[in-house]
């Protein structure tokens, strides 16, 4: 069972979500739900973290996922394809897109190369490689 504001919350994450597919920022959602503080959508994301309805993607900025809603609401999106352990010494092979500069400006430069990864690096999702060059 959630509280109101847990409800309008989720409510709120799933429309844009489906709207735009990026998460809304802490103050969007604080600012919808008239909090007066981060720390009470903190509160929130975590209530309903721990009940199983959102889960939080790891290594990124403003990543939560909807894995169901409540049963008086329209189901949630399709459930992420689950994550199958690699094996410790498999590598996958992902696109090097470029080059990118660390300090002094390069010209950027795109290749098709690619570039192995221990599997166990990587999460779900697309993945790909900038070379970082230059002199700090």
């Amino acid at each position: 069972m959630l509280t109101a504001k847990q409800h309008e919350l989720l409510r709120f994450i799933n429309t844009r979500l489906n709207d735009s597919g990026v998460s809304p920022s802490f103050d969007e959602m604080r600012e919808a739900l008239d909090l007066k503080s981060k720390s009470g959508v903190h509160r929130l994301i975590s209530a309903l973290e721990e009940r199983g309805f959102i889960r939080r993607l790891p290594n990124r900025a403003r990543a939560l996922e909807v894995l169901k809603l409540p049963e008086s609401s329209a189901p949630a999106a399709p459930a992420p394809r689950p994550v199958v352990p690699a094996a410790a010494n498999d590598t996958i092979e992902i696109p090097l897109h470029g080059r990118i500069a660390a300090g002094t400006p390069i010209e950027a430069l795109q290749g098709t190369e690619g570039f192995a990864v221990p599997a166990a690096l990587l999460g779900p999702g697309e993945h790909y490689a900038l070379e970082v060059s230059g002199i700090r």
